[in-house]
């Protein structure tokens, strides 16, 4: 099954412990959703294009060529629900005026318990796995063990590029208090945070996708700030 955009309302409203922990969780996949329909809706034209412009002409916006069309509506679905999994590690729900909280410990946890969530639902698996793999830039088996992080020894990274763009637009906006839009720069000094090869992996992705347009419009529509490095 493949939610639709009222289902995918349901299944958050369903598992928010709370509606202040429901606002900030939904409108952050409203947020990437948005981001993600534009990478997705270029990358598009790149693709019809690239027959008509050239290779090297493409080149000039991106440091890969896309290979077919993506499949909009469903990267869309999946950023929706690519953070569903976070009501289950909140610390405080907001209820009692504080700011939603999240459990720094468990947090990590959050992608493979929207999984199993959504698979429990009956939803569709490629859908599900929007969850499991979205994480920073992907998590390895390598990094699971070598860091020792509470997750089965398994790769947590994207299987399709879909799957990838929403975990790229992820890294964008952040449900920290406050809550806040970051730019590309901002953004790869955090993942630089984890070390070289995290560093690189985003600085590729950068290279493909480019930094999210309309991150100062969005910022100034939702009343967030726009933190620059």
């Amino acid at each position: 099954m493949i939610p639709n955009f009222d289902e995918i309302d349901e299944l958050h409203r369903k598992y928010a412990p709370s509606q202040e922990a429901y606002e900030l969780v939904y409108r952050h996949c409203m947020i990437v959703a948005d981001m993600v329909r534009e990478i997705c809706r270029f990358r598009n034209r790149l693709y019809v294009q690239a027959d008509v412009l050239g290779k090297d002409m493409i080149l000039q916006y991106t440091t890969k060529v896309p290979d077919r069309l993506l499949d909009t509506d469903k990267a869309v679905v999946g950023a929706l629900l690519h953070d569903i999994g976070t009501y289950s590690v909140i610390d405080d729900d907001g209820s009692d005026g504080k700011p939603v909280s999240f459990n720094r410990e468990r947090y990590i946890l959050h992608g493979l318990a929207g999984y199993d969530l959504l698979k429990a639902e009956g939803v569709d698996e490629e859908i599900a796995q929007f969850c499991r793999n979205h994480t920073g830039v992907g998590i390895t088996k390598e990094m699971v063990e070598r860091q020792h992080l509470p997750l089965p020894v398994a790769d947590y990274v994207p299987r399709t590029t879909e799957q990838e763009i929403v975990m790229y637009a992820d890294n964008f906006n952040s449900k920290s208090e406050p809550p806040r839009f970051v730019t590309a720069a901002k953004a790869l000094k955090r993942c630089a945070k984890f070390g070289k090869d995290n560093e690189q992996r985003m600085r590729d992705l950068i290279g493909v996708y480019g930094e999210p347009k309309g991150l100062r419009e969005m910022a100034e529509h939702y009343h967030m700030v726009l933190v620059d490095a």
